[in-house]
């Protein structure tokens, strides 16, 4: 049974199917804002223009061509009507329609304009409208696109109302020279007000975007935090709970190895009592190491160490897992980086034994570093199987392993992320398959005594 608007398939989708779903649902719901609020705004703008037209024609008295204004009237009506009928209808719009859209308002307002006094018109000013719209709907490219039609839309309503016109040649006339002048200074000072508000405004949009990347990767941040703690918290509460169990069974299976062999039992019997005290000493350590391994984890304090210790002390319970090919300058062994001393070495021993453990037989795993941007970068490249696109999108979930059974549970790239990112360093992995998986691994280099 499950909640209401919900399915059985729904719960059963992996994780990173449903994120997937999420964000495509998340741009569906901004396309459709985008295009409610365009088309409002263009209504407004046609019954406005309508307005004017009519006020201009038989208030003031001014007479425009009404049957060919009404004509290009009608059919921006026509074309805001088809856009209604596409969002209504739930379709999603892509950035080069919303720009189509707005290149055809340019044009149209260019063809009101061209036929009603060209740049001496006083709505002129309303391509900056236009200009200041794409800002807010577009990508930069489809902005500063727009922002360069209009400038040169307007420009080209010099050619037939100023350069071709008779009445506008007569340079003697003061009128006319100062009218001509105040026209090409208009243009300009429109030309550098829209490249003022698209700098400015792109240049703010980006700003947001960049805080709003950086609020949702810190809130994933804190939420991993929060997976780690209850992880350990349910490791701890593992190991107390199942302690007593565990012991009980360890007791029983003692004395009855003991009584198998006092009655010189069948000797598969007391092997196979052997072998379940072996196992549950085996339970009991795993429990223990699980608690005591991930409560470090939260809550060890970083010190400066040296990258060449940290790598030795990985590597050293590695070597019967195949060889390792390290390449480390002297000077970046010696680079001190601040980091929580056991988790570090927990994390990098996790990213290295992963690799060993796909890497062809007698080929080693590649060990790379570099310094770059304040950070030690550690590059782990095995030439494995490799990770198809959807396995690389949920490694390092806690609990998602393509491992045999018993080999792992999921937790090894989980934790080691959480660290990395909780030292101020990363965990990046890159695969291909068939040709092998790049794990970098970044450490936040420091200036400082490095620990003994």
């Amino acid at each position: 049974m499950t909640p209401c608007g919900e399915t059985s398939q729904d719960s059963a989708r992996p994780p990173w199917q449903n994120q997937h779903m999420q964000m495509a649902h998340a741009d569906r719901e901004v396309s459709h804002i985008q295009l409610t609020f365009l088309t409002r705004l263009r209504w407004a703008a046609l019954a406005t223009q309508l307005a004017a037209i009519l006020i201009v024609d038989r208030v003031i008295g001014i007479e425009l061509p009404l049957p060919l204004l009404l004509v290009l009237s009608a059919f921006a009506a026509l074309t805001n009507l088809a856009l209604e009928v596409w969002r209504r209808r739930g379709h999603f719009v892509t950035e080069p329609q919303l720009a189509a859209v707005l290149v055809f308002d340019v044009l149209m307002l260019t063809g009101l304009l061209w036929i009603t006094g060209g740049p001496s018109n006083p709505f002129s000013f309303l391509y900056l409208v236009h200009i200041t719209l794409a800002t807010v709907l577009l990508g930069n490219r489809w902005t500063w696109a727009i922002a360069a039609l209009s400038s040169l839309c307007s420009a080209l309503l010099f050619i037939q109302h100023v350069w071709r016109n008779d009445d506008w040649q007569d340079d003697s006339n003061p009128h006319v020279h100062h009218m001509k002048l105040h026209l090409y200074g208009m243009w300009v000072a429109s030309v550098v007000a829209a490249v003022f508000i698209v700098y400015f405004v792109t240049r703010i949009r980006n700003s947001l975007t960049q805080r709003d990347a950086e609020l949702r990767e810190a809130r994933e941040l804190v939420l991993r935090s929060e997976r780690l703690a209850s992880l350990a918290t349910l490791a701890a509460g593992a190991a107390h709970e199942l302690a007593t169990p565990l012991s009980t069974i360890a007791v029983v299976a003692g004395e009855l190895q003991n009584v198998l062999a006092e009655h010189a039992a069948d000797p598969e019997a007391r092997d196979d009592v052997q072998l379940i005290r072996t196992e549950v000493q085996r339970c009991r350590t795993i429990l223990a190491s699980m608690a005591a391994d991930l409560g470090q984890s939260t809550g060890e304090q970083a010190t400066v160490h040296a990258v060449s210790h940290l790598l030795s002390e990985a590597l050293l319970p590695l070597q019967r897992f195949g060889a390792v090919s390290l390449k480390l300058s002297d000077a970046l062994a010696a680079t001190p980086v601040r980091v929580p001393e056991r988790a570090t070495i927990q994390a990098l021993r996790c990213v290295l034994k992963n690799a060993l453990q796909v890497q062809p037989q007698g080929q080693p795993v590649d060990v790379r570093a570099r310094i770059a941007d304040g950070k030690v970068w550690i590059d782990v490249q095995d030439r494995g199987p490799g990770m198809a696109t959807d396995v690389l999108a949920r490694a390092g979930e806690p609990f998602f392993t393509t491992k045999q059974p018993g080999e792992g549970m999921g937790l090894g790239l989980f934790l080691a992320r959480a660290v990395m990112e909780g030292a101020g360093g990363v965990l990046q992995l890159e695969s291909v398959v068939g040709q092998g998986t790049t794990a970098t691994v970044a450490l936040p280099a420091t200036i400082g005594r490095v620990e003994k």
